[in-house]
């Protein structure tokens, strides 16, 4: 009898520590499951963002210097989708968003590449201009995540 009671009591103990393992996995957050992996950022489209000081007398000159130098370059890399330009003319700044099929695609552009596009830029608006420095002062760089 003794030995029957024991074994009871172990077979309720291992159903009582079946059913909380059960309850556990189960408890698990199941949409994290389903969220991107960190390697997953680099098929998924970022959105650069730009912002730049834009004086209203040289705005004219901003657009044509990004019409002429940036746009046909963006549009040769792999990933570009396209980009927007605003401006605030209340800041007297610029805010470009360019997009991109992935990260990784965005990054892969050497760096060496980029600074040509924007010294050919800055060629050009100093020549439009009649002035030594580029009157175009980067304010901030960064990066957006489309949000689902």
């Amino acid at each position: 009898m003794r030995f029957n009671l024991n074994l009871k009591k172990k077979f309720q103990s291992f159903c009582l520590l079946l059913i909380c393992l059960v309850v556990l996995i189960f408890q698990s957050d199941i949409p994290n499951l389903k969220a991107l992996t960190m390697d997953n950022y680099k098929i998924e489209m970022v959105i650069e963002e730009l912002r730049l000081k834009v004086p209203a007398e040289a705005k004219e000159v901003w657009l044509n210097a990004e019409k002429k130098i940036w746009e046909p370059w963006l549009s040769s890399q792999d990933g570009f989708l396209g980009r927007q330009l605003f401006w605030d003319k209340e800041k007297e700044e610029a805010l470009i968003l360019v997009n991109w099929k992935s990260k990784k695609l965005w990054k892969s552009i050497p760096m060496s590449e980029v600074n040509v596009v924007q010294q050919k830029f800055v060629d050009n608006v100093k020549a439009a201009l009649n002035v030594d420095e580029n009157p175009f002062e980067l304010i901030y760089e960064g990066e957006l995540d489309k949000q689902r």
